[in-house]
Order: C-alpha cells, then sequence, then structure tokens
C-alpha cells in the first residue's frame, strides 16, 4: 500500500485539536479485528460526520492519548499496510479502503488511518476474523466507541444507502482544472498538513484524492463537491446564490435607505469577508462610567463571537441545492441571519426555542470537517451554546432561533443592547410601573423568544382567552407598544406569535431594576 501524508496535522489529532474526539480511536499496537469494525464504523459514517481516524501504536487512557506515544517497530508497517489492504478486499463488503501513513512522534512510528466516510454504505464486516466464523455485522460509531449496529440503528443505517450529502458527492459538470492548486497550497499550509510541501509537485488528481475531494476511477475522476466549494474562485458558477448578502437598514427594515454587499468565493474566504465587513462597519462597543465606581462596563451592540458562530453555522448548515443566499440583514434594532432551508428534523421546535438544540445528523458533513481545521467552528452540536455564552457575557437579549413546522427555513434574530442604543430609559421605566401583572408576565413570557396565544395563555393558567386577556394584549400592542406581531400582515393568523419591541425590552429592564 503506498504511503500518503495526512491532510491535517498529526500532533493537532493527538491533541484533538483539529477533530472531534468520538471521530478518533487509538490503539497501543496492531488488532486486525478491533481496526477492522473502527474501520467499518467510521466508513458508515452514521451521524455524517465525515468519518475518522485510528492511530496505531498510540496508547489510550480514559479516552485520552498517552504521549509520548509507544510506537510500533518499523519492520512491522509494511505488514500492516498489507493486511489493511487484503481486510478491505475481503473483510468488508462492500470493498472498502482507508487511507494510511507512516509518521514519526518523537521518535517512535505510529500508523495513521484515515477512514473518510464511504460512498456506498452501509458497510457490513466479519464479526470475527477466525477461519470458523462466518457472521457479518454493521458497526457504527457511539460516542468514542465502535459498537455493533442493532435494531433501530441497524435499520436506519440501512435506510441510508446511496445517501451521500451534497457536499461529498461528485460533480460530473466539473473537471480537475476546476481544482485551484494554489487555493488547495494554502489551505494545507494553514492547516498544518505535512502534505502541503508536496501539493506542488504532484498532479492535482493524486493531490484531490489524497485530500479526498476528488473520486471516482482513475479513467473517470471527478472533483467533489466540497472541492468546489473550497478551492475555485467561483463556487457559485457550480452552486447558484452561493454568497452572502449583507444589507444595512439605517432607518430599519420599513426605511427606504439600504446598503446592501454581496460577497461570494471559496466558502472559507467568503465566510471570512462578511465576517470581517460586519465587524469592521456595523459592531459598536459602548463604555458606560459610573460614577460610584472606578471600572467602566464595555458593551457592544452585537457581540462579535455570536454574529461569528450564527453566519458560520448558517455556511455550515444551508443547502446548497437550494438557490437562495444567505441574508444578514442589519438594523439599529436588531442583526437577523436568515438561510434555507431550516434545521435537520432530529431537532425539536421547543428545544431550538429555547436555544438547546443538538442536531443528531448533519447536511453538509465535508463542511464542518474543513471549518473545524481552520478553527472556524469549534465542533459538533457547539454553535447554540456558544452564541449563548457569548450574548450572557455581553449582556445582551436572548437571541431568538425561528423556523416554520415544515423546518423551511432558519433564522436567527439577535436584538441589540439596550445600552448601546444612547436611548433615555425615563419613559420606559415609568411605563412599566403602570402594568398589570398579567401584563408583565406576557412580556416575561416573550424574552426569550415569540409565543402563540396559546403558549401565553397555558403559561398565565387561563383555559380560554379571558377580558383580561385580550385586554393586555391589545394594551401591549397598541397603546404601550411593547409587543409586535410576527405576522403583522394577517393579524387573525393561527400561526400568530408575540414578540417584544425594543421599548418591551427597556421595560422589562426598568421592572428588573
Amino acid at each position: 500500500m503506498s504511503t500518503l501524508a495526512l491532510p491535517i496535522a498529526v500532533d493537532d489529532l493527538l491533541h484533538g485539536k483539529s477533530v472531534e474526539w468520538e471521530r478518533l480511536e487509538f490503539k497501543a499496537g496492531w488488532n486486525p479485528q478491533d481496526v477492522l469494525h473502527s474501520i467499518c464504523a467510521f466508513a458508515n459514517d452514521f451521524h455524517n460526520l465525515g468519518g475518522g481516524y485510528i492511530l496505531i501504536g498510540v496508547e489510550e487512557r480514559e479516552g485520552q492519548p498517552v504521549l509520548p506515544p509507544k510506537g510500533i517497530a518499523e519492520n512491522q508497517v509494511d505488514e500492516i499496510q498489507k493486511e489493511i489492504l487484503r481486510l478491505g478486499h475481503q473483510a468488508i463488503q462492500p470493498a472498502y479502503h482507508p487511507l494510511t501513513s507512516p509518521i514519526t512522534i518523537g521518535g517512535k512510528m505510529i500508523l495513521a488511518i484515515w477512514a473518510p466516510g464511504g460512498e456506498t454504505r452501509p458497510y457490513k464486516a466479519r464479526v470475527s476474523l477466525s477461519e470458523t466464523s462466518s457472521d457479518w455485522a454493521y458497526y457504527i460509531r457511539r460516542q468514542s466507541s465502535t459498537v455493533r449496529a442493532r435494531n433501530d440503528d441497524e435499520r436506519e443505517l440501512i435506510g441510508l444507502a446511496a445517501t451521500v450529502p451534497f457536499d461529498d458527492r461528485y460533480n460530473q459538470r466539473a473537471s480537475m482544472e476546476d481544482l485551484s492548486p494554489r487555493l488547495i497550497e494554502e489551505f494545507l499550509r494553514e492547516v498544518g498538513s505535512d502534505l502541503a510541501d508536496d501539493a506542488s509537485t504532484i498532479s492535482i488528481e493524486a493531490l484531490g484524492r489524497q485530500m479526498n475531494v476528488v473520486g471516482g476511477r482513475t479513467e473517470a475522476a471527478f472533483p467533489k463537491n466540497i472541492g468546489l466549494m473550497f478551492f475555485n474562485e467561483h463556487p457559485e458558477s457550480f452552486f447558484p446564490a452561493t454568497q452572502i448578502d449583507v444589507v444595512w437598514f439605517p432607518d430599519g427594515p420599513g426605511g427606504d435607505k439600504f446598503e446592501e454587499k454581496v460577497f461570494t468565493g471559496p466558502l472559507a474566504r467568503m465566510t471570512r469577508d462578511a465576517l470581517s465587513h460586519i465587524q469592521r462597519n456595523y459592531l459598536k462597543e459602548t463604555i458606560i462610567k459610573h460614577p460610584n465606581r472606578a471600572e467602566a462596563d464595555r458593551i457592544w451592540n452585537f457581540p462579535y463571537a455570536a454574529v461569528e458562530e450564527a453566519l458560520v453555522n448558517a455556511v455550515y448548515h444551508r443547502s446548497y441545492e437550494e438557490r437562495e443566499p444567505i441574508e444578514v440583514r442589519i438594523s439599529p434594532d436588531e442583526l437577523v441571519i436568515l438561510s434555507f432551508p431550516g434545521p435537520d428534523r432530529s431537532i425539536r421546535m421547543a428545544d431550538l426555542r429555547m436555544g438547546k438544540a443538538i442536531s443528531r445528523r448533519y447536511r453538509n458533513r465535508r463542511i464542518g470537517e474543513f471549518f473545524k481545521e481552520l478553527d472556524l467552528t469549534e465542533g459538533r452540536s457547539t454553535g447554540i451554546p456558544k452564541i449563548m455564552r457569548a450574548v450572557e457575557r455581553n449582556g445582551s437579549p436572548q437571541p431568538i432561533f425561528e423556523t416554520d413546522e415544515e423546518h423551511s427555513y432558519f433564522l436567527f434574530r439577535l436584538p441589540v443592547h439596550p445600552e448601546s442604543l444612547g436611548i433615555a430609559h425615563d419613559e420606559a421605566h415609568d411605563e412599566a410601573h403602570e402594568l398589570s401583572e398579567i401584563e408583565r408576565k406576557i412580556l416575561e413570557a416573550c424574552e426569550a423568544f415569540p409565543r402563540g396565544s396559546t403558549e401565553l395563555l397555558s403559561i398565565l393558567g387561563y383555559s380560554s382567552r379571558t377580558g383580561n386577556y385580550k385586554k393586555a394584549i391589545v394594551r401591549l400592542l397598541e397603546e404601550v407598544a411593547a409587543l409586535e406581531r410576527t405576522l403583522p400582515e394577517a393579524p387573525r393568523s393561527k400561526k400568530q406569535q408575540y414578540r417584544l419591541t425594543r421599548k418591551g425590552m427597556r421595560m422589562l429592564k426598568a421592572i428588573r431594576k
């Protein structure tokens, strides 16, 4: 088996910097049966995470690698590689062959095995390599362990047959010439891959295969979509509407004035350019001094860490088969990011609204992998918690996450920090003291995210729309202007919900003070 350089630095693998621990497995020595089952599990890529890595010659203790590595004998390496090749032909169905790379760390030889998600899943492997055993089984990753798929897991895995995520599919409308060697080499150098030194000396096809951005037979090789998304100057020519539209409304969305800037190009560059533009032009820091203490408060209208994570998540999770751009709408009151379609069906609406949603399966397994190597995202299921932490540190109002019952869109709404507006709070303070108890409860219920009448009645302990409830809603909407409808053009819609206005946020703050 030929020796290949890995697309990411092995030191990052050893310290879990570029991939999640559940995509890593450490083996102190060569155990063909255990390694076979792990290769099969990574190839099945049950959660669309992008496969995984096995490091042979690295001992594990409580889930962490023991360093310096134990290593394996150099004269073992060639035999192990030949055995992996044989197992790929004879012990996995359909045939599957991972990539291997012998590497010296601290004077010790280890063998790195890269097993990306397979293109013809589901894969099954022999349960035992004993000559008397004839049993085969499917294997998957369960957190940081390889387990045999049974019952519902096995049925779901079989249901994934031939469903390769869009970013990992071949693009037969493209050719090797559509991949930029310069962009590939820049990426490899940024992530610290040893493969960067060979990038200028080998063919684009060979380089693309080592990075798993090229597939197909030798006589009919094609770039994968992920390669065109990251290593082509104009991915929008293959995937229309691959762009980020940033729109500024100085007088609010209803005003006549707006400024728009469109960002295109390779995904990483496009995302970074859009973030830089937003940070430079629309994120403002306010310093608030206090007469009774020396330390001043520093707050941002919109915390950058939350904006960054929300936009990266939109690029990561959007569909590149839908011709809809990502939209960032910024006004003095809020920052909104809209992408299509919505979150995975496994995410519950209630969890999404509470900011606790965890996806079970990912739409684009390779985009997330590349973004993590570039330090644009932390990894699996960390996006929403990171946003919530950033908002809390800045003292901003809670963000709002929205979608519909069909999960056709995903909307992130971040209200501005009230203190950054420089608006006097006297009026809101006075009116807050005039609110009735039911009015206060309605405002508190709508603080985290919009609520419909059914939810509000349940929170208030009412079984039907009482006169007091109707009076409170009308007053908060029309007289006090602390609430607004999410569907103002259809006030009687069954899907109607109510959310806080900027004034409503100030009133709640005044109540708590």
